[in-house]
């Protein structure tokens, strides 16, 4: 099989246009192209959009790069003059919508300075830039300016759904071949009896119909539904004087915007405060050089990134007004990225189906070689009636019906159905996939590079202990006793209250709130536990410069300057890298002293205490300087103040989470910033570090030659003082090794990693907008439990869909053979066309509702992950499927050919009951062995099934129609009613092959390992560390 799916093989990330044009172009027989590739990306309305997004691009770097002159060339009228309408003035406002696009759009600084700058602009549309916008006139804003959204794709109805299915052109056939049986049966047999055939198929078609655009529906709406969850990104704003998130669909023109790294632009809009701040307009632009935006170039556009720095913006333009707008556009057409799986499964359906093909076209021309020589036997071959046309149109309707069944269109429409089941249950568990197909790899995954803080620990920070003046301090319930003298205090509380990102504010109710990263609001607090006031401080020092916290120098700093003409710099960060850069220490007087080698000695002891009691550690430094520096900050000369030790509790639950890893064969690695003592201590607590494995230092593991680092890759369980750098390196080497690979990330640095890594796992509450973007599923709690829930459904949609390749293959077996075999040998099929397609939609629509949708259990995560080079149709599943045709080719081709004398059935209805016999046996073997598909490998087949709800209301479903088919629609259906006797015949017969399964699973067919390629493990590895 390997062989023959060769050109049905793509990549799950980034997959190349050559593979995929290759297995689009290997796909030949397919019965309704709109509906098998409906969610599948069309190249060529890509290759358009990128056309699209590339003349955007241009446009902008035009714009960014070219004289004004020659930006009047290209699009002429870009200063005109604009008048204000009534509606505009009425409102309260001074400026047209348009005149303010066209400002930010073309970067007029000329027509910016002439309004005001950003001051001028917020009086034209009537804003405080203290205030912000007023609750109450957000409407009235959304009408004039208007909202911020982008135009889409309007959402499919479902008479859309219902016209798709109707594109299938074995369906069209039959439909037309009913038509004709209508009108011809009509005139042999009178009406209403000749309407009998043609109306049972022409129903059957619109049953399968229905059943399809309902679950074609359904689908739809999952799919909008996290689409609508993807595009959410919630900013900071000042409204109504205070700070507040909103969603980015709710700001409007006037609105102030809080910056900071990691962060989408989400509007249009001007620079009104900030400190180096940097814009990366990559995907705007095309330009990978960041962009330095200030008083002097204020202007910011929606769409792209906060590279570094932070910043107050006003916002002047928002959705289709916006570039990014109409760069959105283009980027929502064109459909999702196709995933492994689909792609194979087109494979399996393109092979059965030309297999399929060629037994209905073998079928149609023995039925009719058989026809056209009974009648040359009977001596009326020159004599040809109405009703010898009705036959071979029957002829021809049995074969059509045979593609129907033969193709297994639902196959590579099963995996997607089974990924928006999955992505749903997941959104409620508080993943959101991004991507379809990291759901289906995060079931191979063999190892997680997780981060710590948030992941393995709860987020929630405090100041636990604190070493200053010589001294450790322990918090005590709410509070600290420092006992400090004033000059110390006051010292302590400028290096807290100057030297942060975050700010304290108030909210509506009054209620002191602190907004920032959980570090710095656990220094805040701590500093408000002292009684500092950051009101006052910032009344009393101006800040004339920040240089945010940056995950490669692990530290931040910023400069002031005092009401004296003095200036002084602070810094923080971590303790090991900061504690290099002093000279001096703050004695209990609050005097500078000399910082000699025997108190470094001792505070690094400290340090060290701290971490090994799973402190994060952070010194506190500031330095007087003569003048302020024109380039970077010192990076010495400083006096250390204190150093505080940060405790983050380890979650509830990743411990067990951690051990249900292990013993799923998946090893996971903390990577994280904080000092290696801090991270073996977690490390243990969470038993990540266990017996035999290495805690490394970023720094000695990127030094390494490479072939000591591929010796030691895979003992590595912890990195400490990793850089992003670091980490992209681990995952790319891990990779390279074969491992299959999910990274976590939060910070704008870690975008490479997860870019780089097969499944890119983006935090939620503290991941950027930047991380966001290059993951493939965003974790919305930020905790490692629901990492691995995410693994154990990857792995439920992987077995699911092989338990119904089983099931549909087993039904497309016996069904193709037994009315071929018949065909050949009585000249007439047993199953009519209108049983046919019930029978098609129980093993397609239905099959893939009951089967593919089953949740995952815990068995699941005590196997091995499955090997990327893993055969899908596994020697057990072969086994599975060809015992149990054998098994209903025998029992139907007994029946049909010794049936009467079995049963004893006499009477001019004999062959009527005989051959519904055959049809509600069959049906019933589906049923049961529906059930049987459960479970590929074990016996009991029944655990859980009473957990999916979807399942069990398939089965009834099925049974309850198939008695409603048999009992009262025998006219349209070909069947007669059936005695209780043959009823439970019928049962039993579809009940033996249960028992058949139990007798076939206990076949050998592959050593130690499981049919879905996972091999058990014995338990997961010793917890103790080393």
């Amino acid at each position: 099989m390997s062989n023959l799916l060769k050109d049905f093989q793509v990549d799950a990330k980034n997959p190349s246009l050559e593979a995929r044009q290759r297995w689009r172009s290997s796909v030949s027989i397919v019965k309704n192209r709109a509906r098998r590739f409906r969610m599948i990306s069309n190249l060529d309305d890509l290759a358009e959009n990128e056309k699209k997004r590339c003349e955007i691009q241009e446009k902008i770097r035009v714009a960014f790069y070219v004289q004004k002159a020659a930006l009047q060339f290209i699009d002429a009228g870009a200063h005109r003059e604009y008048k204000l309408t009534d509606e505009v003035k009425q409102a309260g406002f001074h400026v047209e919508a348009d005149e303010l696009a066209s400002m930010v759009r073309n970067h007029d600084t000329k027509s910016l300075t002439k309004s005001g700058g950003a001051e001028g602009i917020a009086q034209k549309v009537s804003v405080s830039l203290t205030e912000g916008v007023r609750s109450s006139e957000v409407h009235i804003r959304e009408k004039i300016f208007g909202e911020n959204r982008y135009a889409e794709k309007p959402a499919r109805s479902f008479l859309m759904f219902v016209w798709e299915a109707l594109q299938d052109v074995t369906l069209i056939i039959l439909m037309v071949c009913a038509v004709v049986s209508i009108g011809v049966g009509v005139a042999t047999e009178g009406f209403p009896k000749g309407m009998y055939d043609g109306t049972g198929i022409l129903l059957s078609i619109i049953l399968v119909v229905m059943v399809t655009a309902i679950s074609d529906y359904k689908q739809s709406l999952q799919f909008r539904d996290l689409d609508r969850e993807k595009k959410k990104i919630i900013i900071q704003v000042t409204r109504d004087g205070s700070r507040q998130e909103v969603s980015i669909y709710e700001l409007v023109v006037g609105d102030v915007v809080h910056l900071s790294i990691g962060d989408q632009v989400p509007a249009d809009g001007v620079f009104i405060s900030g400190y180096n701040l940097e814009i990366d307009e990559s995907s705007l632009s095309g330009e990978s050089e960041p962009s330095h935006v200030n008083k002097e170039k204020p202007f910011l556009l929606a769409g792209t990134k906060v590279q570094n720095g932070s910043a107050k913006m006003l916002v002047t333009t928002v959705g289709m007004r916006t570039e990014w707008g109409k760069l959105m556009e283009t980027l929502s057409e064109g459909g999702e990225d196709e995933t492994p799986l689909q792609v194979k499964l087109n494979g399996v359906a393109t092979i059965i189906g030309k297999i399929g093909l060629g037994f209905a076209v073998l079928t149609f021309v023995v039925l009719c070689i058989r026809f056209v020589v009974e009648k040359a036997t009977a001596g009326t071959i020159a004599q040809w009636s109405s009703e010898d046309a009705l036959i071979l149109l029957d002829y021809f309707a049995i074969a059509v019906t045979i593609i129907v069944v033969a193709v297994p269109e639902g196959l590579p429409l099963a995996v997607t159905l089974s990924l928006a089941f999955a992505m749903k249950q997941l959104m409620r568990d508080r993943a959101l996939v991004r991507h379809l197909a990291a759901c289906e790899t995060m079931g191979s995954s063999t190892c997680i590079c997780t981060d710590k803080t948030g992941t393995l620990t709860t987020n929630h920070m405090v100041v636990n202990k604190v070493w200053i003046c010589e001294g450790i301090k322990e918090r005590r319930e709410e509070n600290f006793q420092l006992n400090l003298s004033e000059k110390v205090k006051n010292i302590l509380i400028q290096a807290i209250f100057q030297n942060t990102g975050s700010e304290v504010v108030k909210d509506k109710e009054g209620k002191t709130q602190i907004l920032g990263s959980p570090t710095e609001r656990a220094i805040l607090e701590f500093g408000l536990l002292l009684g500092g006031d950051v009101d006052t401080q910032r009344r009393e020092h101006k800040i004339l410069k920040i240089e945010p916290f940056n995950s490669d120098k692990k530290k931040m700093s910023v400069l002031t300057s005092h009401s004296g003409g003095s200036v002084r710099a602070f810094c923080k960060g971590a303790s090991e890298i900061v504690l290099k850069m002093c000279e001096k220490v703050v004695d209990a007087n609050g005097e500078s002293v000399p910082l000699s080698e025997e108190k470094i000695v001792n505070i690094s002891d400290v340090i060290e205490g701290f971490a090994s009691e799973a402190l994060r550690t952070l010194c506190l430094v500031y330095s007087d300087l003569d003048e302020a520096p024109s380039g970077d900050l010192p990076d010495g000369g400083y006096t250390l103040v204190a150093v505080v030790g940060i405790k983050d509790p380890v979650r509830p639950g990743v411990k067990e989470a951690v051990q249900t890893c292990q013993a799923a064969g998946i090893t996971v690695r903390m990577v994280t910033g904080d000092n290696i003592s801090t991270a073996k201590a977690i490390a243990k607590e969470c038993g990540i570090l266990t017996a035999g494995g290495v805690a490394i230092e970023g720094s000695a593991f990127r030094n390494l030659p490479p072939h000591e680092m591929r010796a030691i890759l895979p003992k590595i369980q912890v990195m400490a003082r990793s850089l992003p750098l670091d980490k992209h390196t681990l995952v790319n080497n891990l990779r390279k090794i074969g491992e299959v690979v999910a990274v976590t990330g939060d910070g704008t640095n870690d975008a490479p990693a997860l870019h780089e890594s097969d499944i890119g796992l983006a935090m939620g509450i503290a991941g950027t907008e930047v991380a966001k973007e290059n993951a493939d599923v965003i974790i919305m709690d930020d905790n490692f439990a629901t990492i691995v829930n995410v693994a154990r459904w990857g792995r439920a949609v992987y077995i699911n869909i092989q338990k119904f390749v089983q099931f549909q293959l087993t039904v497309n077996v016996v069904a193709l053979i037994i009315n071929f075999v018949s065909a050949c040998i009585t000249g007439s099929a047993p199953l009519t066309a209108v049983q046919l397609l019930w029978v098609n939609m129980i093993m397609d629509t239905l099959g893939a509702l009951a089967l593919a949708t089953e949740p995952p259990n815990e068995g699941l995560m005590k196997r091995q992950p499955i090997g990327r080079t893993e055969s899908f149709i596994t020697r057990a599943m072969w086994r599975n499927i060809i015992g149990q045709s054998i098994y209903q080719l025998i029992v139907l081709g007994i029946l049909n050919f010794c049936g009467k004398q079995i049963l004893n059935l006499n009477g001019p209805d004999s062959t009527a009951v005989l051959n519904t016999i055959i049809f509600n046996s069959f049906v019933f073997c589906q049923v049961f062995n529906e059930v049987n598909s459960r479970e590929i490998e074990k016996i009991n087949v029944f655990k859980g099934m009473f957990n999916s709800w979807v399942f069990v209301a398939v089965m009834t479903a099925t049974v309850g129609f198939q008695v409603i088919i048999v009992e009262f629609l025998g006219a349209f259906a070909s069947t007669v009613p059936l005695s209780w006797q043959h009823w439970l015949l019928c049962i039993v017969i579809g009940s033996i092959s249960m028992i058949l399964a139990v007798g076939l699973k206990c076949i050998p067919v592959e050593s130690n390992r499981h049919h879905d390629g996972y091999e058990l493990l014995p338990s997961g590895p010793s917890s103790d560390a080393a």
